[in-house]
C-alpha cells in the first residue's frame, strides 16, 4: 500500500568508536562460513521509498528495533543523522506509524528534548547490517549495536571514557502523532513507559504500547522531560527519561527493552520470558532463527548479486505480520479487551490489499504453521472486533486501501489447508462481510459500498463523497473496487462450494462476473460508473478516474478468476496479445529489458500510480498482470516480462521496486525467482515460468506438504537461455502452465527444459489457468 503523498570523537588512547566499528557501505555482514543469512542485505529498499528498515528483528517479531533518520517511516539512507534507535517498524508501509520510543546514547549535559536537534550524525561506512543485528559508529565517538528477541530489543552501547554517559528514552516522539506518554523510573536499572499514538496514511484510534527496560548496571544519576523541562533526580514524566552512566572504565551498556500491546504486567512477562541474556547470546540466536527460516529454500545456479537479492527477498518476507500475544498467551483484541491466545500465536498488523496477492501465499508455502496462526488471528479479529479487518495496525483498523481483501487472503488460507477446524467459522465471518456491511458504530468500514454493488451489480463511483469512517472510501474508488468485490466473491464461490453451500456457491459465481458491468464498449475499457449508472471521468483509460492507485489500463487484467470472459470482451486472444505487448512495451523489452525496465515500466517515483498506459511494477494492481500471457497462448512473454522486472531488485539501498508493503514486492520477487506464482490468489492456482536459478530446493512442512519437499530445476537456465522447452513433474511429461495446490502437496520434482527461443509449451488453450465457476 502507498499513498500519493510523500515529496521527497576521539579521545587519546582510546579507539574511536568509528574504527571499532569500521564495515562496508550499504552491505549486509561480511560472510563467515557461507551462511544464508551472509547472503541478506537489509540495507536493500531503505532508498527511494522502499521505506524498509536495515535494523534488528527475529521472524514475524513483535520488536523491529531500527534506526530513525528523520524520514517518515524510519530510515532513509540518503540521510546522515540518527534520532534513535526505536522498537517498532512496519517493513515497507508508504505511511508514518510505530517508531515508539526512540532511544540514543549520548554524552555530557542533557539539555535538549527534541530528537530532531540531538540526533547523532554518522557514515555509512561505519554502519552494518545482518538478519537479527545492526551496528553503527556515532560521530559523537559512541558505538550502537541493536539485536532482538520476538518481544524484546536489545541495544548495547560503547562510550568514550566519560562520567556522563547517557542514553535517553523518548516517550514524546515517534513516527505517528503521538497522543500521550508516561514514564517512570522504577530503581536504579529500570525504566518503564506507556506511549499512546494514533496517525498511519489517515488519522486512526489511538493504541497503547508499554515497555520496560532494564539496563545492566546501575545507573549514577537519571532524570525526566515535559516537553522542554529538563528534571534532574525526577522519577516521574511524560515524554522521556534520561539515564545516565560512569564509563571511565566499564566503556559498555546494555539495555533490554520489552514491549506489550496488553499492559504494563504483558511488557514484565515478555522481559522475564525472553531478557536476561547476553547481547552475544541474544545476537546469535537471532541468527539461528534466521538461518533456519532462509534454510527452507537452497539455490544452486545465478550470480552472487541474484543470489543475495533473492535471499534479501526472503528475509523481507517473513518480517511480517508480527507477533501480537505476549510470552503468556494474553493479547488485547479489537474489542480492547484482554485475551488469550490457547494452541496458536495470535499475529497482527494487516496490510491485506498487498499481501493476498503474493506473500500470504508464499507463508502458506513456507511458514504454513506460522501462516495457519496468522489466518486464525484474523478469526479472532472478525469475532472480537465485531468484523472482518481491511488494513489493521495492532489493535485498531485503519481502512486504508479499499475493496475485499480480507476475503482473498482468508480463502488461501482455506485453499491451502491452513483453516481445518475452522471452516465454518471463517466461512460464517466471510458470508457477513459479502453481503453486508459493517455498523455504523464499528470503526471497521469492510465493503463500504456493498449495498450498492449488489442491487447493481457495480460499485458506485461518488467523487469527493463524505467518508462515513476514517480511512479510505470505497465510493472513491468504485471501478477498482467492483474489480475487488468480484474477484473476491469468487474466491469465496469455491470456498463454499468446498464446504457444500450450493446455492451461496452460485450466488457468488454470479456476482464474480460483475466486473463485466463496467465494462464500456465505446474504449474496450473498464470504466468507473457513477451512481447514476453513467460513465464517468475521461474516455482515455489512462486518465481513468475511480481506480485505486492505478488506471485501466492496470486494473484491466485484475479478473483472474475469468480471463477468457475479459479477453473475450476486448475481442479475443489476438486483441488481447496486442494490447498486452503494447502495455509492457514488448519489442522494446525484447531488445534492452532492464532499460525497458526502468525506463518506460517505472513513471518516476514509487508514488507516480496514475496517467499511465503501461505496466507498473512497483505497485500492487499490476503484480499478477505479466502472468496474463499464460491465458492468451504465448506463456514464453510471460518469462520475458517476468525477468525484466527482476532486474529492478537489485543489492543496493534503491534495490526496491517501489514500497515493500510488509513483504509484499519481495515474495513476488521469491515466487517468481523459483518459477511458481499465484495467479489466481484466493485459490489454489500457481502459474508457471522459467525459474532464474538452476535448481531450487524447497523443504516443506510435511503437517501440510505430504511430500516434505519440492525441487524445481531449469539447468542452463539464463538471461538468453530463458524459454520453456518442456517440464516434466515427477518425470512425467506435462504441458499445462499452472499447477493445482492439490498437484502440489504430492509433487517432488518439477523439471524444466530451457532454450534460447521460444517452443509450443503451454500454448494451447487447456494449457492456461482454469475459470472459476
Amino acid at each position: 500500500m502507498r499513498r500519493t503523498r510523500h515529496p521527497r570523537l576521539c579521545l587519546a588512547g582510546v579507539m574511536t568508536a568509528s574504527a571499532l566499528l569500521a564495515a562496508p557501505a550499504a552491505g549486509a555482514a561480511e560472510p563467515t562460513g557461507g551462511h544464508l543469512t551472509d547472503l541478506v542485505n537489509p540495507f536493500i529498499g531503505t532508498q527511494n521509498e522502499g521505506n524498509t528498515f536495515p535494523g534488528a528483528a527475529v521472524p514475524f517479531g513483535m520488536v523491529q528495533l531500527s534506526p530513525d533518520t528523520g524520514h517518515s517511516t524510519g530510515y532513509d539512507y540518503s540521510q546522515n543523522r540518527i534520532r534513535g534507535f526505536s522498537l517498532v517498524h512496519l517493513s515497507g508501509v508508504g505511511c508514518r506509524i510505530g517508531g515508539d520510543l526512540p532511544v540514543l546514547p549520548t554524552t555530557g549535559d542533557v539539555t535538549q528534548t527534541d530528537n530532531a536537534k540531538y540526533a547523532a550524525g554518522f557514515r555509512h561506512e561505519d554502519e552494518t547490517a545482518s538478519p537479527g543485528y545492526y551496528r553503527v559508529g556515532l560521530a559523537s565517538g559512541i558505538g550502537a549495536e541493536l539485536t532482538a528477541t520476538a518481544r524484546t530489543g536489545v541495544q548495547r552501547f560503547t562510550f568514550p571514557a566519560t562520567d556522563k554517559a547517557n542514553v535517553l528514552l523518548n516517550a514524546g516522539q515517534s513516527l505517528h502523532k503521538k497522543v500521550s506518554g508516561k514514564v517512570e523510573v522504577l530503581d536504579d536499572r529500570t525504566v518503564r513507559t506507556a506511549i499512546t499514538g494514533r496517525g498511519f496514511c489517515r488519522d486512526t484510534l489511538p493504541y497503547t504500547v508499554y515497555t520496560i527496560t532494564r539496563f545492566d548496571r546501575p545507573f549514577t544519576a537519571y532524570g525526566t522531560w515535559d516537553g522542554k523541562a529538563v528534571t534532574p533526580g525526577s522519577r516521574a514524566g511524560k515524554d522521556g527519561a534520561y539515564l545516565r552512566f560512569d564509563t571511565t572504565r566499564d566503556r559498555t551498556v546494555t539495555a533490554t527493552t520489552a514491549l506489550s500491546y496488553v499492559d504494563a504486567n504483558g511488557a514484565a512477562v515478555n522481559l522475564g520470558a525472553e531478557g536476561g541474556r547476553s547481547f552475544d547470546a541474544v545476537r546469535d540466536a537471532a541468527r539461528r532463527a534466521w538461518e533456519e527460516r532462509l534454510g527452507a529454500v537452497r539455490v544452486q545456479g545465478g550470480g552472487e548479486p541474484l543470489r543475495r537479492t533473492f535471499y534479501s527477498s526472503l528475509y523481507r518476507s517473513f518480517l511480517a505480520p508480527n507477533a501480537g500475544s505476549d510470552a503468556d498467551g494474553r493479547y488485547r483484541g479489537w474489542d480492547l479487551r484482554v485475551h488469550r491466545a490457547q494452541g496458536f500465536t495470535y499475529y497482527q498488523n494487516w496490510s491485506l490489499w498487498d499481501t493476498y496477492r503474493t506473500q500470504c501465499q508464499l507463508l502458506a508455502l513456507l511458514a504454513p504453521q506460522e501462516a495457519r496462526d496468522m489466518a486464525l488471528s484474523v478469526l479472532k479479529v472478525g469475532e472480537e472486533g465485531g468484523w472482518l479487518p481491511k488494513w489493521g495496525y495492532g489493535t485498531v483498523e485503519t481502512n486504508i486501501m479499499t475493496g475485499d481483501p480480507v476475503t482473498p487472503f482468508l480463502t488461501t488460507a482455506y485453499q491451502q489447508g491452513l483453516l481445518k477446524g475452522h471452516e465454518r467459522q471463517a466461512y460464517r465471518l466471510l458470508r457477513r462481510n459479502a453481503d453486508g456491511v459493517p455498523p455504523a458504530g464499528l470503526p471497521i468500514a469492510g465493503r463500504e459500498a456493498n449495498a450498492e454493488y449488489i442491487a447493481n451489480g457495480f460499485a458506485p463511483y461518488i467523487k469527493g463523497r463524505p467518508q462515513a469512517k476514517l480511512g479510505d472510501s470505497d465510493y472513491h474508488q468504485g471501478a477498482s473496487v467492483t474489480l475487488e468485490y468480484a474477484l473476491s466473491d469468487a474466491m469465496l464461490a469455491q470456498m463454499a462450494r468446498g464446504l457444500g453451500h450450493v446455492a451461496d456457491a452460485e450466488r457468488y459465481a454470479a456476482r464474480s462476473r460483475n466486473y463485466r458491468n463496467i465494462f464500456d464498449p465505446s474504449t474496450g475499457f473498464f470504466r468507473a460508473r457513477d451512481a447514476s449508472g453513467a460513465f464517468a471521468g475521461p474516455d482515455d483509460p489512462a486518465l481513468s478516474v475511480g481506480f485505486h492507485e492505478g488506471t485501466a489500463w492496470q486494473y484491466q487484467w485484475l479478473v483472474p478468476q475469468d480471463l477468457p470472459g475479459m479477453i473475450g470482451l476486448i475481442g479475443g486472444e489476438r486483441a488481447a496479445n496486442d494490447r498486452l505487448d503494447a502495455f509492457f512495451a514488448y519489442d522494446r523489452l525484447l531488445a534492452d529489458p532492464e532499460r525497458t525496465a526502468r525506463e518506460v515500466w517505472v513513471h518516476g517515483n514509487a508514488y507516480a500510480y496514475y496517467n499511465a498506459a503501461t505496466y507498473n511494477p512497483q505497485n500492487e494492481p499490476d503484480l499478477i498482470a505479466p502472468y496474463t500471457y499464460l491465458s492468451t497462448g504465448q506463456p514464453w512473454k510471460t518469462t520475458d516480462v517476468v525477468h525484466a522486472a527482476l532486474t529492478l531488485f537489485t543489492d543496493s539501498p534503491t534495490g526496491m521496486t517501489g514500497n515493500d508493503d510488509l513483504g509484499t514486492m519481495s515474495a513476488w520477487n521469491v515466487l517468481s525467482s523459483i518459477g511458481l506464482f499465484p495467479v489466481q490468489p484466493g485459490y489454489g492456482t500457481w502459474g508457471l515460468s522459467t525459474p532464474v536459478f538452476d535448481r531450487v530446493d524447497l523443504a516443506l512442512d510435511r503437517r501440510y506438504w505430504p511430500g516434505g519437499r519440492l525441487t524445481v530445476t531449469a539447468p542452463g537456465t539464463s538471461a538468453t537461455d530463458r524459454y520453456v522447452q518442456s517440464a516434466r513433474t515427477d518425470g512425467s511429461p506435462y504441458g499445462r502452465t499452472f499447477l493445482t495446490t492439490e498437484a502440489l502437496r504430492s509433487l517432488r520434482e518439477l523439471a524444466f527444459t530451457v532454450g534460447p527461443e521460444p517452443s509450443q509449451w503451454g500454448t494451447s488453450r487447456q494449457a492456461a489457468p482454469p475459470v472459476l465457476k
